[in-house]
């Protein structure tokens, strides 16, 4: 007859397998998509404060 104690690192074993497989599932599942989100360049505010001086072609 298997004891409890024996049974310890088997169900430790299934609950980190389960946890990884849980988090691999939220990770895949999250709707944030950071590269969507980057900065593209000097907003309004920016271009106020700094006003672009036309170059002389030449």
């Amino acid at each position: 007859m298997l004891s409890l104690q024996s049974l310890l690192p088997l169900r430790r074993g299934l609950n980190a397998i389960t946890t990884g497989w849980q988090n691999l599932i939220a990770r895949m599942r999250d709707p944030y998509r950071p590269e969507l989100h980057y900065m593209r360049g000097p907003g309004p505010k920016w271009r106020a404060k700094h006003p672009v001086h036309a170059a002389s072609a030449g």
